[in-house]
């Protein structure tokens, strides 16, 4: 029996717990061999707000005809969510 998986939507996160969720998902791609998300998501920890949010708007857009990763995408949205928290 297929189920769709169910994420809660938090909007709350801070930079910590932002950055550290971009790296769960980065460490995801690395072990799915998916070279360029890894790329876009590696060294964004530090990096002022707008440079973290074109970062993760160029992986939403690379995974967007990737239905096979929608987990990555459907995380990196609730990342996306959060990036008006970063300070």
């Amino acid at each position: 029996m297929a189920y769709e998986k169910t994420l809660k939507i938090v909007t709350n996160l801070d930079r910590g717990a932002i950055e550290a969720k971009i790296a769960e998902i980065r460490d995801s791609a690395r072990s799915s061999q998916l070279a360029e998300l890894v790329s876009l998501l590696s060294g964004v920890e530090g990096l002022p707000r707008a440079q973290v949010e074109a970062r993760v708007k160029s992986a939403l857009k690379w995974l967007a005809d990737k239905p096979q990763h929608n987990s990555l995408l459907a995380r990196l949205e609730l990342v996306e969510l959060n990036l008006p928290n970063l300070k």
